[in-house]
């Protein structure tokens, strides 16, 4: 079981957090949501307010298999600015773990190096910050360590794309039928 971290920022975008929350989960993975704001309670960029697991401050990170970053703003703008997460982000990278960011949060990875000699995507209009990257402008893209995903329609794909990372295809694949997002992808 591997054990993912949710950054939650201000202005995150909800679909693109709970849909790989809720997707991980089903796998059996541990899921952590991680507030970023220094309360548990985080508004989205539509107004809806969650709670999270966990602060970031509260939390050892180093444990972390998986860091996660939703797009959204300025939810993205705001993990982009949060010194805790950009460390977190650059010490998990130096160990090769799993990074994924979706929609305008590659940008984060963008700002900070991680993105400089492989291919992302991202949001369109947002590939001027994935600095040293190929934009793909596909609904997921993996290199290596980092899976990027394009906006809102990504957000099961990319998922399903983390959870075979983690756990392997099969799961993914049977967790992809019994919530009929194959059937869906037959079309």
């Amino acid at each position: 079981m591997a054990k993912i971290y949710v950054f939650l920022a201000e202005g995150f975008e909800e679909i693109e957090a709970l849909a790989p929350v809720d997707i991980l989960r089903r796998g059996n993975q541990e899921v952590v949501t991680t507030s970023v704001t220094g309360a548990l309670w985080v508004t989205s960029s539509h107004g809806i307010t969650v709670k999270a697991d966990i602060l970031i401050e509260e939390t050892d990170l180093s444990d972390a298999d998986v860091l996660l970053l939703p797009g959204g703003m300025p939810g993205s703008k705001n993990l982009n600015e949060h010194e805790g997460v950009r460390q977190a982000l650059l010490a998990h990278a130096d160990k090769g773990k799993l990074i994924g960011a979706i929609c305008a949060a590659p940008m984060v990875l963008g700002n900070l190096g991680l993105l400089e000699g492989r291919r992302a995507t991202c949001s369109p209009g947002f590939e001027i910050y994935l600095t040293g990257a190929e934009y793909t402008h596909e609904l997921v893209t993996v290199d290596g360590n980092i899976v990027t995903g394009e906006g809102p329609a990504a957000s099961m794909p990319y998922a399903y794309q983390l959870l075979a990372m983690v756990a392997g295809e099969e799961i993914s694949r049977t967790l992809q039928e019994k919530m009929q997002f194959a059937h869906l992808m037959e079309h």
